[in-house]
């Protein structure tokens, strides 16, 4: 009994209704213009710091999907240091962290080189840097083997699991992988944003990976949607939108992957999806603008690492209230330390204190937060 989109005698011939995608693509190609328009009247240094923001989340939400949390700071700091920008508070990063951003930003950055196996076995080591996920050996940098049965997404307790969906077996993988890695070296023919929806699909469909095909199928997605606007830089984050629509992603890709070769509801969620994901640049654009009129105000205000570190922060999306114990924990001072460089901007009219006392005094940004 044929299960799967796989399993089908005409697999991989998909297809899908093309006068229903062409006014979705239309607004969207529209869309992608207008934006890269908008970022190239903002001058270079705010292109900089909006791509960091996008890439910053991106790398975070692509892994939020998959149940992972990534430190922020780590990441911005990564991708920071490989965008050539000095950022107050820069960190180190952990291996893992580093890997993902390789990952992407090789996928962003790269999008006119070929997708190759050994580019795809190269993020997958670089997402899996010590071969485990959790307690879990995998297989790294190489096609999963199925050792211990079938791959398969499941989900429930143990006992009472339910499969979503099995992936074609490890036997075939190097046919099925060298055909996709083809189709999708092509040039010409269909347009590259249906192709980066297909792509994703296609190769979440063959689940080649122990682990990681999530992400690994967004970088590919990304790799495609740059090609369609020929450019390196990155405003927008798919990842962000699939991570706020999770449940919905799933249930099209559990729909898609058990009906049949038309796959035209797949691709018109992923277009809906891609669209929601350029309206909330809005978003990204006006925390840059925030923060560049912020510290406008405090141009030629004498302002050491520190206090910069924690103003960014707070500008970042702080979350809860700022108070001298946070500031010292962000900061790594001693709580006298905070106390001083928080008067010092109360001062200078970058802080004001909230209402209340004692040991709920709070401080916000003054003309951001107030």
């Amino acid at each position: 009994m044929t299960r799967y989109i796989h399993q089908l005698p005409e697999w991989p011939r998909f297809y899908w209704n093309q006068e229903v995608l062409a006014a979705p693509l239309a607004v969207l190609r529209h869309k992608q213009g207008r934006l890269l328009g908008r970022m190239e009247a903002l001058g270079f240094s705010l292109q900089k710091e909006a791509e960091l923001e996008t890439l910053t989340l991106d790398v975070l939400k692509s892994s939020e999907i998959e149940g992972e949390k990534l430190n922020a700071e780590q990441v911005r700091s990564s991708i920071a240091r490989r965008l050539g920008m000095d950022i107050a508070g820069a960190v180190p990063a952990e291996r893992d962290v580093e890997g993902v951003v390789e990952m992407m930003l090789d996928a962003t950055q790269n999008f006119d080189k070929p997708l190759t196996k050994e580019r795809l076995f190269g993020w997958h080591a670089g997402l899996f840097p010590t071969s485990r996920r959790g307690l879990r050996k995998i297989t790294v940098g190489a096609w999963r083997t199925d050792a211990e049965g079938p791959m398969q997404v499941v989900s429930g307790p143990v006992g009472k699991e339910r499969v979503h969906y099995e992936a074609p077996s490890a036997a075939l993988l190097d046919r099925e992988m060298t055909r996709f890695i083809e189709w999708a070296n092509e040039a010409g023919g269909t347009d590259p944003v249906l192709r980066s929806a297909l792509a994703h699909l296609w190769f979440v469909t063959i689940h080649p990976f122990d682990d990681g095909n999530g992400r690994i199928a967004r970088a590919i997605a990304d790799w495609l949607l740059a090609k369609s606007e020929n450019s390196a830089q990155r405003f927008y984050s798919m990842s962000a939108q699939i991570r706020q629509e999770r449940k919905a992603y799933y249930e099209i890709l559990e729909r898609t992957q058990k009906g049949t070769l038309d796959i035209t509801p797949w691709m018109e969620w992923f277009l809906d999806c891609l669209d929601r994901a350029l309206d909330a640049t809005e978003t990204t654009l006006a925390t840059v603008l925030r923060k560049t009129r912020f510290w406008e105000t405090l141009a030629g205000t004498a302002i050491n690492e520190r206090q910069r570190l924690v103003l960014n922060r707070m500008l970042g999306g702080f979350e809860g209230k700022l108070t001298s114990t946070k500031w010292a924990k962000i900061g790594k001072c001693s709580h006298d330390t905070a106390l001083r460089d928080i008067q010092y901007l109360i001062e200078k009219d970058a802080l004001v204190k909230n209402a209340g006392g004692g040991r709920s005094t709070s401080y916000s940004l003054k003309g951001i937060d107030t």
